[in-house]
């Protein structure tokens, strides 16, 4: 698989280690991941931003390893956030997770299904 990071001069530069556009091409496989939440192994929702952002990347690390893909095949990511002020955080956390990976981003404010969830994320992979 090739990534192409589309980054147009005539836009304004990208903020963070994202990509305005991402052309994939010689890929013979996509997943795609379902929203995931802040739930652990055992159903337990973590206290605090910082966990539960942590408890998504590694249900989606999961996902990624049971299709025998890694992070490094994330194509397309989208946030949805409960707070605004969250954002900060969830960026540094991302990127500890996907490094320096090519992908387009979405993250957004909204509500989510239950309160206790502070964010859910959706991935999609290519491989």
């Amino acid at each position: 698989m090739t990534k192409k990071a589309i980054n147009p001069q005539t836009m304004y530069l990208a903020q963070g280690e994202y990509s305005h556009g991402l052309e994939v091409s010689e890929s013979t496989r996509l997943l795609f991941v379902s929203g995931q939440i802040p739930q652990t192994p055992e159903g337990a929702i973590p206290e605090g931003f910082e966990e539960q952002c942590h408890q998504v990347w590694r249900n989606i690390d999961a996902i990624l390893i049971a299709a025998q893909m890694t992070m490094a095949n994330v194509v397309k990511t989208t946030i949805f956030l409960t707070r605004h002020e969250d954002s900060a955080q969830n960026s540094e956390i991302r990127r500890a997770y996907l490094g320096d990976a090519q992908h387009s981003l979405t993250v957004v404010v909204v509500k989510t299904l239950h309160p206790e969830w502070l964010l859910e994320i959706e991935v999609i992979a290519a491989a």
